[in-house]
């Protein structure tokens, strides 16, 4: 890591929290046995197009997915085949390039055909096979994608969320490689899970395995496998740009879920939520925590809303979130105006490459736009240093200078 406190800060280039690999064709099968490749997932041309094929159903790709090289007159949600995705979508090689232009130092990437939190492998017929294929991925993330460039990509992993004790055992597998990091669920609800309220503590195991191994929760927008629509018949814009109360809801969840007083070591970076929203609502959790928390200590219930065992005489809303959650943000001028309420030590860059929201290939030029007049050792915080320091990454040497 580079050392904040020397004369001269490299503010050249950014770390991505949240980034994404669109999986190549044939991930899991040169992994699996010779017998099991019609089961493992699996791309097929048909009718001209490529489809992902995995337990009797048919994936394609879509076009928002894979803009990077696209102007954004040219986006579009129809499907899309490899042969017209730039290959930085889904060769690591070539994503390096592409980083490289961009002032990419290094890229955490969730999955796309596994979905945000592995949910593939979660809805399958055969959960054991599933599991097997979640340990290819995490292996083939560590071995090929990360090892194509060591010091470019911070490693993410998966866990089987369907079985909270199998999570916690290949989380220490995966710790093993050097992997800090693990992909979660927003709101694990939708997809038919107790949430982290459960007062049968069905992510304790999870949740302890992170605290032990100093692993970081990611949770991406749209985890929870919704799209959150204000009305049933509201425009995608408007729902689109509403996204925020998602992630605004997974913070908020987590600060009065008495998790982060149970796993004092365990940390939440929340991508793609943009970080806007967070003076406001940390401003209104305590507000309500300074209303409310009497009645609620007491145990009284409002209507159909659940109860909770939580402290509310020790509970500090502030602190909580400075010790435990971080944003992360793309072009966020109103957020970055209000860094002094959120704190410069709890937000990190993200490019989003290669989707639609995605700034490349002028990421770091972008957010310096966004953060050039603050301090240079905020830049940095901001650029690299958070992400370095949450987890625990030391990225390779920059190049010398950039490409293009």
């Amino acid at each position: 890591m580079t050392d904040p406190n020397s004369t001269v800060l490299n503010l050249d280039w950014l770390i991505s929290v949240d980034d994404h690999i669109l999986e190549p064709p044939n991930l899991w099968v040169d992994r699996v046995a010779a017998k099991d490749r019609e089961r493992a997932p699996h791309v097929e041309l048909i009718d001209g197009m490529d489809y992902w094929v995995y337990d009797g159903k048919r994936y394609p790709s879509s076009g928002l997915s894979a803009c990077a090289g696209k102007a954004k007159e040219e986006f579009s949600p129809e499907p899309l085949p490899y042969s017209e995705m730039r290959p930085g979508c889904y060769d690591a090689k070539a994503r390096i390039e592409d980083m490289d232009r961009a002032g990419i130092l290094a890229s955490l990437c969730f999955p796309t055909i596994t979905r945000f939190c592995g949910q593939l492998f979660m809805e399958a017929s055969d959960r054991e096979f599933g599991f097997e294929m979640l340990q290819h991925f995490n292996d083939w993330v560590v071995e090929e994608w990360c090892g194509a460039a060591p010091g470019r990509y911070i490693p993410l992993m998966l866990i089987p969320m369907w079985d909270p004790p199998l999570a916690a055992k290949e989380m220490e597998r995966m710790a093993a490689k050097g992997v800090t990091a693990f992909a979660f669920s927003e709101n694990p609800a939708p997809l038919g899970l107790p949430t982290i309220h459960d007062h049968g503590r069905y992510w304790d195991p999870v949740m302890a395995a992170a605290n032990e191994l100093r692993m970081v929760a990611s949770m991406h927008v749209g985890s929870s496998s919704q799209v959150p629509q204000i009305a049933p018949d509201s425009p995608f814009m408007a729902n689109l740009a509403w996204g925020a109360i998602r992630t605004s809801g997974a913070m908020l969840s987590w600060l009065f879920s008495g998790m982060f007083t149970r796993y004092p070591n365990l940390k939440i970076a929340l991508s793609e939520g943009e970080i806007g929203w967070m003076p406001y609502f940390l401003e209104r959790a305590e507000q309500v925590l300074d209303k409310q928390r009497y009645w609620v200590s007491r145990g009284q219930k409002f209507m159909d809303h659940a109860t909770t065992d939580v402290d509310m005489d020790t509970l500090n809303i502030r602190e909580l979130f400075r010790n435990h959650v971080y944003g992360c943000f793309i072009e966020d001028h109103h957020g970055i105006a209000s860094l002094g309420e959120i704190g410069e030590d709890n937000i990190m860059c993200e490019t989003d490459y290669p989707h639609s929201d995605s700034t490349w290939p002028n990421c770091i030029t972008g957010v310096k736009k966004v953060i050039g007049h603050l301090p240079a050792e905020t830049q940095y915080k901001l650029l690299r240093g958070n992400a370095e320091k949450l987890y625990r990454y030391t990225p390779a040497e920059p190049p010398s200078r950039l490409n293009g």
